[in-house]
């Protein structure tokens, strides 16, 4: 442990913690509504998508980020809106995504010399790859993410349980999902940075997952889903250094350990 606070005097090891804390965070919050509304895959879909597009930018020679957000954002738009014009149930316009984008993905890499290792990093996740802009970034989506919650609690607790409900008493339900969506997107960008696009889907569905089977309430769910996200993160981050494993994959295991033991403890 005093070997990897020392190496946090390093200035990629404070991006990516901090990075790292951030989206952790803001992947839980959004989870437990994506959870509860049967969207949890949709980091999955995103992530794919997110592939696509840093293939493409990096096919083109141009920067990643200012490429993946909007493709991204607009991927979680499109999903959101065929799912609410009942064109396309939820799960199902979530795999069309991710079968289209990867494919496209796969098909821009192999035309533009293949796989390198920049691809790679994207694909599976890399410390190194967290620059400044990225800290300056979370901590924006931070921010909006608590100040959703603070100001809108119990309309996002009224349509992740009854949203025809919440329709009916005036809430813009449409509003609040596109949101979400807007905001899950620059989540899982950012997340792709250390997570990468096969794992970041986990940052949202398995703390939510853990807290689901913890606790009883939404307010509670909500707490929960945070403190098991950020604190698998931690572990993740540590385990990665003192054994010399990929991030992303450390964290990953992380949160199946706690899931696994939240199943056990809710058979008790």
């Amino acid at each position: 442990m005093a070997e990897f606070l020392e190496v946090l005097s390093f200035p990629f090891m404070r991006r990516a913690l901090i990075v790292g804390v951030i989206v952790s965070l803001c992947a839980a919050l959004l989870g437990v509504v994506l959870v509860l509304k049967r969207y949890s895959l949709i980091g999955h879909g995103l992530g794919e998508v997110g592939f696509a597009a840093l293939a493409l930018a990096m096919a083109l020679g141009l920067p990643p980020m200012p490429v993946a957000i909007p493709l991204v954002v607009a991927a979680s738009f499109l999903i959101m809106y065929l799912s609410q014009r009942g064109a396309l149930a939820g799960d199902a316009a979530i795999g069309i995504m991710a079968a289209a984008a990867l494919s496209f993905g796969v098909i821009v890499t192999s035309l533009s010399h293949g796989f390198n290792m920049d691809v790679s990093d994207y694909m599976f996740g890399s410390i190194l790859a967290v620059s400044e802009s990225d800290v300056v970034l979370s901590v924006v989506l931070g921010l909006a993410v608590i100040l959703m919650y603070g100001l809108f609690f119990n309309r996002l607790f009224a349509i992740s349980y009854d949203e025809v409900n919440a329709q009916a008493t005036g809430i813009n339900v449409s509003m609040y999902q596109f949101m979400i969506s807007l905001l899950t997107a620059i989540t899982v960008v950012l997340g792709m940075r250390m997570m990468g696009t096969m794992l970041i889907s986990s940052l949202i569905l398995f703390p939510a997952l853990t807290a689901r089977r913890l606790v009883g309430s939404f307010k509670a769910m909500t707490l929960a889903a945070a403190v098991i996200s950020v604190a698998c993160f931690l572990i993740g981050l540590v385990l990665s250094y003192a054994l010399d494993l990929p991030t992303g994959a450390s964290v990953v295991g992380v949160n199946l350990v706690a899931l696994v033991g939240s199943m056990a403890v809710r058979r008790r």
